[in-house]
């Protein structure tokens, strides 16, 4: 089993027990010099991004079974991709089906994904996200305080609908429930880490992690908070309560394709713009959706 990724994503798989190697793309590599690298040395090729590159890596291997996806309405892609995979497979994936129509329902894309080992033949579907972690990744995280609210200070923090000066203010309300409150950031926030910093409504703040680290604060938290982010399925992975804040625009289809998978969740809506009151609004979701998570329910542990 071998998987060819970007050097970013390479850190998700490497320690992953059903990996036996991987590849990592250089940018300057083709597609197609890479797939070429597996004719005849493999049986099964499957593209798991529905996008052209991925088709194309597919299909330069050659392999007797070539497997991807592609989105309902994208009708030119549906044509093109059996140029390159021999079995297509048809997600019902759909921004403006989902807007328009409340009873359009999207699969979790875990289980999208899972609907490509069925067509390569697969008969056995184990749909448990994995994730190892060490003592060595414990180690390294050992000074964060645990059993916390664990904040990831995502980008999309600070934009459309959410403030850098919100977002602090519900690190502050999160406080309210009497347990430590951990932010943790990576380079998308670092702009805006000083500032949370400055304002002490954290009792730690954690950056510059490697990514089975930053699992690691994760796993020794009760409970973590997010935007719509790679935090999300770190923290399914680590079996953690998730509420999570997605964009206000394909709020529908983001919540229901990328929600928490297979753990208690809460998933929340941005308002539309970044007015007061409707920032307000948000973080008082936010906080009622830690409470419930937790099971707290008295009434000072809310905004």
């Amino acid at each position: 089993m071998t998987i060819v990724c970007s050097s970013y994503n390479a850190s998700v798989v490497e320690r992953n027990p059903d990996v036996d190697s991987i590849v990592v793309k250089s940018t300057t590599s083709s597609p197609e010099s890479i797939g070429r690298r597996f004719r005849g040395r493999c049986d099964i090729a499957i593209a798991l991004a529905p996008c052209m590159p991925d088709f194309q890596l597919a299909g330069a291997t050659r392999a007797r079974v070539r497997v991807g996806y592609t989105y309902v309405r994208r009708y030119l892609a549906r044509t093109t991709a059996r140029l390159y995979v021999t079995r297509l497979a048809i997600s019902e994936a759909d921004p403006e089906l989902c807007e328009r129509d409340a009873r359009h329902v999207v699969r979790h894309e875990v289980e999208q994904v899972c609907d490509l080992v069925r067509l390569a033949g697969g008969t056995t579907i184990v749909p448990d996200l994995v994730l190892p972690i060490d003592s060595v990744d414990r180690e390294a995280v050992k000074h964060v305080p645990a059993g916390g609210i664990c904040v990831h200070l995502g980008a999309r923090w600070f934009s459309e609908g959410s403030t850098l000066e919100s977002t602090i203010e519900t690190i502050a309300a999160l406080r309210r429930f009497g347990l430590p409150v951990i932010a943790t950031y990576g380079l998308d926030a670092l702009e805006n880490v000083a500032a949370v910093r400055a304002a002490g409504v954290a009792d730690a703040i954690v950056g510059g992690l490697s990514f089975t680290q930053w699992a690691a604060v994760f796993e020794k938290s009760a409970i973590v908070v997010t935007v719509d982010t790679g935090a999300t399925h770190v923290a399914s992975a680590m079996r953690r309560p998730t509420v999570v804040l997605f964009e206000h625009r394909y709020f529908r289809l983001s919540s229901q394709e990328w929600s928490p998978y297979r753990v208690p969740s809460v998933c929340l809506q941005k308002p539309a713009t970044c007015d007061p009151s409707e920032l307000a609004v948000s973080r008082e979701s936010i906080v009622a959706a830690v409470a419930s998570l937790l099971g707290v329910t008295d009434a000072t542990a809310r905004v």
